[in-house]
């Protein structure tokens, strides 16, 4: 089941650039069923005192997005699982974009 997530009162920073994510099995860029290819972004999000990083995937590349940039995510959404005695939470996003100024420091 995939929750969405509220991302009022977010503050969100590239940890880094995206990345094309690579199929583990082909050693090929992964792409979607109607073929866009899927990129993952390490991502810094502040709340409340606190700051988490979390790797989120998109289909296409962001645009404009490099480290230390403000982010704007849309539509993202939490998606739990397991596998075999491990598991996680896959964050996705239906789009990244870049939310103006950046963090980096000069």
């Amino acid at each position: 089941m995939k929750l969405p997530i509220d991302t009022a009162g977010m503050i969100f920073i590239a940890a880094g650039p995206p990345e094309a994510v690579v199929d583990f099995e082909t050693k090929t860029a992964k792409v979607d069923e109607s073929g866009q290819p899927v990129f993952g972004l390490q991502v810094v999000a502040l709340v409340d005192g606190g700051a988490e990083v979390l790797s989120v995937k998109v289909l296409g590349e962001p645009k404009g997005v490099g480290q230390g940039a403000a982010l704007k995510l849309v539509g993202l959404t939490a998606q739990p699982w397991a596998m075999g005695d491990r598991s996680g939470v896959a964050f996705r996003a239906v789009r990244i974009e870049s939310a103006g100024a950046s963090r980096t420091a000069s």
